[in-house]
């Protein structure tokens, strides 16, 4: 039998992939650059495969991570990796003079490196199949995004006919930014959740309200292996305040059912590169802001601090001062429009402080445990009457 020798090879050319290769003829010195979004200059999220390495001392430099869009993401930051793509586990990298080293020795033959967990377009479709085929959950697609995707809605509600007097619209969204992954593996956890015709936490909410899901705002930077934009290199969560369907149709087409269904409480799912914390951020900039909004995020904020570990209160970002909102903002946007209750919900690409995992660091269970936890709140908050 002849044997053939294994070539070192890295590869991005599937679903969300990103990077690029500079030079791989020393396995000692792989120099990579990862891709900046389509016509943007944003980037940070990589994912990508090594082959042909079994048992060879491999060190991979990502030589553009200081000029990253947010290169303090890469400070005491543990990659991703997996050999068979379901369990991902963490492995230290250095940062000197700018670049990002992993030094690697594979078990196998190939390896696959990611910047956070990937959560692929076919899990996607995957997760809405299966949704579809509950009898309280029904789908509907909003339109097409710019590269021709499905924008997917999902609509959770009491099997009982009829709408009761003062049941509330709940929507939680997810993934504006494609790159921020747990994003969707904390919509995953949701939607298993509510999906759960036993689940007595699901029978109490479906009771007050109707929650209207949409698992991926972003379809065409996810499949591009885009940190931060879509198709057209548009920031989506900065495309709120007047969005088109030539450059935004995602933000269009959601905002527009919005504003047909109504919406009673906005949660929208992000994950921050930097700061190692979960935490959620409201909407006080409004020049409309006061005591009774105040008290709803605190009441969100403080239940879900109590309930689950991993959220805390005191960690975050900064507080915009009354009337210095951005309007562009989907929380700001809609809170000012509805009237309602909104707030964006932070996830570390890291891990955090004060609950690390040094194994998995933030994880896809965490990421769906917190979402459990933010139906559990959501709950409590409809029955506060705030």
């Amino acid at each position: 039998m002849m044997n053939i020798k294994a070539i070192v090879q890295v590869n991005q050319n599937f679903d969300a992939g990103n990077i690029e290769v500079v030079s791989i003829e020393d396995p000692s010195n792989i120099q990579l650059k990862i891709r900046m979004d389509n016509k943007s200059n944003f980037y940070q999220w990589f994912y990508f495969r090594l082959s042909g390495a079994k048992h060879t001392p491999c060190t991979l430099k990502i030589l553009n991570g200081a000029e990253a869009s947010y290169p303090d993401g890469f400070k005491n930051y543990r990659v991703l990796y997996s050999y068979n793509r379901k369990e991902w586990l963490r492995h230290g990298t250095t940062l000197k003079n700018g670049v990002l080293s992993i030094d690697f020795t594979p078990l196998f033959d190939a390896v696959y490196f990611a910047y956070f967990v990937p959560y692929s377009m076919e899990r996607h479709h995957d997760m809405i199949a299966i949704s579809q085929q509950v009898s309280h959950c029904s789908h509907q697609v909003l339109g097409q995004t710019l590269d021709g995707q499905d924008l997917d809605l999902l609509k959770l509600s009491s099997p009982n006919h009829g709408k009761r007097t003062g049941k509330k619209n709940c929507w939680m969204i997810a993934r504006q930014h494609p790159g921020e992954t747990m994003a969707e593996w904390w919509m995953e956890g949701c939607i298993e959740k509510l999906l759960d015709n036993e689940s007595e936490l699901t029978r109490a909410l479906l009771k007050q309200c109707d929650i209207y899901l949409v698992p991926n705002m972003n379809p065409d930077g996810s499949r591009r292996g885009h940190l931060r934009t879509n198709a057209a290199g548009c920031n989506l969560n900065r495309e709120w305040a007047a969005p088109t369907l030539k450059a935004s149709a995602e933000v269009f087409l959601v905002k527009k059912a919005m504003a047909e269904i109504g919406v009673d409480f906005l949660l929208d799912v992000h994950g921050d590169e930097s700061l190692p914390y979960c935490f959620i951020a409201g909407t006080e900039g409004l020049k409309e802001w006061n005591d009774e909004r105040q008290a709803q995020l605190d009441f969100y904020r403080k239940r879900l601090a109590e309930i689950n570990a991993d959220f805390q209160t005191t960690k975050g970002y900064p507080r915009k001062p009354q009337g210095e909102a951005n309007m562009t903002m989907s929380t700001v946007q809609i809170a000012h429009l509805h009237k309602c209750l909104a707030m964006t919900l932070e996830m570390p690409f890291k891990d955090t402080t004060a609950t690390p995992d040094q194994i998995y660091g933030w994880s896809t269970d965490r990421c769906k445990r917190l979402a459990h936890s933010c139906l559990v709140v959501l709950n409590h908050f409809l029955e506060s009457d705030l």
